[in-house]
């Protein structure tokens, strides 16, 4: 059994992995972009253990800003009574994507045909591609089928093309708050790019470590963080109030500038705490990754994709969120079981937008619990 820690009294045990390391494919990788990877490496993470039969993995795809070690960013999918996933019987595992800067490769690391940091030159990922080479590591470990995927997101993302490329090595899939994003979601996305972009120290994508593109992406992030969230939560939460710290917004401070709302002051922080953990390039490169998401365009028609899928499929909307509206998931699901397959679609109703499956849980894990019964 894999081991847990406490945060602290009444908080959640962590599980922590039984094996964390690297996998590399020795081999130069094509692209759905007509480009290429040399010899990638994806980081992964293992919590529990496989069975004799290897029937008992899991694979849990994560979001823009998640990493391989599931239990970080979603613990509650381990906690009991109730949690969808028991350590004692399923082997959970996590994949870096590609184009992150959590240990795969990405912006980050050495291109090997040049010795020089990949930066802006790294190529376009296509979620295609990240699922192809997921495969191949989850392979590499001697599992024929995947009891289980989830994911939200981009991470969603990734479920429904697995489901669609390798049918017949997914027994059970859950897309959560994922479709190809639409015109809003586009320009959302293009936006945030485009402030990374004209921050001074951008310098083209070759920012020096100690120099990053900061302020462009705060705002980037300030802006995503938007797009996650819902029109009756931050009235909730913020409304019109002053900036907690005491600002006042009809005022001008010294420097010409008026106090900040609470929620300006929110979207301030949350752009701060950011830049702490993630990477410009890889910001840019994940979202064009989500960008570029359409699991029919290989395909002559949705039918011809959609009809491949012989895992059980669950989509999952979130009632008040517009970034992936709950229509147009509930629309693709209703199309792809038009095309035969198992499908069905379930609606989290929840005022968190699409994070809700991050502030919310134990609302989604009830949600989707009969899905296993």
């Amino acid at each position: 059994m894999t081991t847990q820690t406490t945060t602290g009294a009444g908080q959640l045990h962590i599980p922590q992995p039984a094996f964390e390391g690297d996998y590399q494919i020795d081999e130069v990788v094509p692209l759905e972009s007509g480009e290429v990877l040399v010899r990638p490496t994806q980081h992964y993470a293992i919590y529990g253990r496989l069975n004799a039969a290897r029937d008992n993995a899991v694979l849990v795809c994560h979001a823009l800003s998640g990493n391989a070690e599931v239990a970080t960013w979603w613990p509650q999918l381990f906690q009991q009574p109730g949690a969808l996933l028991d350590l004692d019987r399923d082997c959970v595992i996590g994949i870096n994507i590609f184009g992150s800067c959590y240990g795969s490769t990405g912006p980050g690391s050495v291109d090997p045909e040049t010795g020089r940091l990949y930066g802006p030159t790294f190529p376009l990922i296509n979620v295609r591609d990240i699922v192809r080479a997921q495969a191949r590591l989850i392979e590499s470990l001697g599992i024929k089928k995947l009891k289980l995927i989830i994911g939200a997101s981009i991470g969603g993302m990734q479920v429904l093309e697995w489901a669609v490329l390798f049918p017949d090595r997914v027994a059970r899939a859950i897309s959560i708050g994922a479709a190809p994003l639409g015109a809003m979601g586009l320009g959302l996305n293009h936006l945030q790019r485009q402030a990374i972009m004209l921050d001074p120290k951008w310098a083209g994508g070759y920012y020096l470590p100690d120099d990053e593109p900061r302020g462009g992406l705060a705002i980037a992030r300030a802006l995503g963080v938007i797009s996650y969230k819902s029109v009756p939560l931050f009235e909730e939460r913020f409304g019109r109030k002053p900036n907690r710290t005491g600002e006042n917004p009809w005022i001008s401070t010294a420097a010409g500038q008026n106090g900040r709302f609470d929620i300006a002051g929110f979207l301030d922080y949350q752009g701060h705490k950011f830049n702490e953990r993630f990477d410009a390039n890889s910001y840019i490169c994940i979202t064009r990754s989500m960008d570029t998401f359409d699991p029919v365009r290989a395909h002559a028609s949705p039918f011809a994709a959609y009809s491949r899928i012989q895992a059980h499929l669950t989509m999952v909307g979130i009632s008040t969120d517009w970034l992936f509206p709950p229509e147009e998931v509930r629309s693709m699901a209703v199309i792809i079981a038009a095309a035969g397959a198992r499908c069905d679609y379930r609606e989290m109703a929840s005022n968190h937008g699409h994070d809700a499956f991050l502030a919310e849980p134990g609302h989604l894990v009830r949600l989707l619990t009969p899905v296993f019964e």
